[in-house]
């Protein structure tokens, strides 16, 4: 029996493993353009077998060799705290060819011979072969460091740019992109994201022409673009993407986070609009960026109902409440909602049926029985019903 529990014990371990932990994986990727093999690595979302019908934002990560690992647990970090949505992060090794992949045209700046190869390589194979054979979705960020992170713009460039999102850490540009990448900002027609950042101890001519690009980007008036720049004191050179990189998915995935106070305080409290279109339009927000349809967090029902309640309007509690009983249709949230606001809007007797009749649901976020049977117990006593 001991034997049999102990076996029951490793293999409930073991499952736990294999659900728990992001999954790691390392592949040769025979490429046509670059004439070899290059090794990719691939960090599967926790739970990523357990929903087949479920797509990921998709990260790549140039200089894949040092930079994968800070961008993959950082994704999985803020990603158990629901910062930001799940997420496949895929590794580029460069270490021995670096400097071959990122070459460029000294006349314009561009892409040329194994430049070239390599820029063709991550758009028409390895970009194809993610989405194939892994849930990739839509939006997708691209990662680079140095002249890796001058070597992303590229893709920025296209007419139909391949990436959302770009995280640039201390970018080595080529002269034209100084004027290449303001442009090309300027012009994007879709929401685009792009983080900079540098340190005060990268060389003297990687910062002045940051120095630059912030100045013309930052001057950039387009509702398409969310830019944002972190110039840090002390970081070398090659340890900066460690502390940006955190900074950096807070920014590009900020509506996708639960409501904080400050978010609370500073604008909910200050709508002039209805906080429950706020709230819908946050939601559809996520969807049309990310391409995820999150589920409305319980969190957030808080403080639109925290807001409601600070500012009066209860007529807004039906609005919440009809959402509220579609998200979660077994809990007594939606129910309350609605009994606070016939409650408010000076028809009790129905606040009193909707409080008694949110009894036989589940309780949720501090609502109970107990709470709706003793609001319903007041208006009886109070009404005489």
């Amino acid at each position: 029996m001991k034997k049999y529990q102990s076996l029951i014990v490793l293999l409930t371990l073991f499952l736990m493993s294999k659900t728990s932990f992001a999954q790691v994986k390392y592949e040769n990727f025979n490429s046509s353009k670059l004439g070899s093999d290059r090794q990719i690595k691939i960090q599967l979302p926790r739970g990523y077998d357990a929903n087949e019908d479920k797509t990921y934002p998709l990260f790549v990560v140039l200089d894949g060799d040092y930079l994968f690992e800070a961008v993959a647990g950082n994704v999985d970090y803020y990603t158990y705290w629901e910062d930001m949505p799940e997420s496949i992060v895929v590794g580029v090794n460069q270490l021995d060819t670096r400097f071959e992949d990122c070459m460029y045209s000294e006349q314009n700046s561009l892409p040329i011979d194994s430049g070239a190869d390599f820029f063709e390589f991550i758009g028409m194979e390895l970009l194809p072969y993610i989405e194939d054979k892994y849930r990739a979705g839509s939006f997708k960020v691209a990662v680079g460091h140095g002249e890796t992170a001058n070597f992303i713009n590229y893709y920025l460039l296209k007419s139909n740019p391949l990436f959302q999102a770009y995280i640039v850490a201390s970018p080595d540009l080529a002269p034209n992109m100084l004027e290449y990448i303001p442009e090309r900002l300027s012009n994007v027609e879709s929401k685009t994201f792009y983080y900079l950042a540098d340190t005060n101890k990268d060389k003297s001519s990687i910062k002045e022409m940051i120095n630059v690009l912030n100045t013309d980007i930052s001057s950039i008036e387009n509702e398409n673009l969310f830019y944002s720049f972190n110039s840090l004191e002390g970081p070398s050179h090659y340890s900066l993407p460690a502390h940006v990189i955190p900074n950096a998915l807070e920014n590009i995935f900020k509506i996708f986070q639960p409501i904080s106070k400050e978010e609370y305080k500073e604008t909910i409290l200050e709508l002039e609009i209805s906080p429950v279109v706020y709230l819908e339009e946050k939601y559809q927000t996520i969807y049309n960026l990310y391409g995820i349809d999150k589920q409305i967090l319980i969190n957030d029902f808080k403080a639109i109902s925290a807001a409601i309640e600070k500012n009066e309007l209860f007529e807004y509690y039906e609005d919440l409440g009809k959402i509220a009983r579609k998200v979660y249709p077994e809990s007594l949230l939606g129910t309350y909602y609605i009994g606070r606001f016939y409650e408010e809007t000076g028809d009790p007797k129905k606040a009193m049926r909707s409080y008694q009749s949110a009894y036989t649901l589940k309780e949720i976020a501090g609502v109970t029985k107990d709470l709706v049977l003793a609001k319903a117990d007041l208006i009886k006593e109070d009404f005489g019903y």
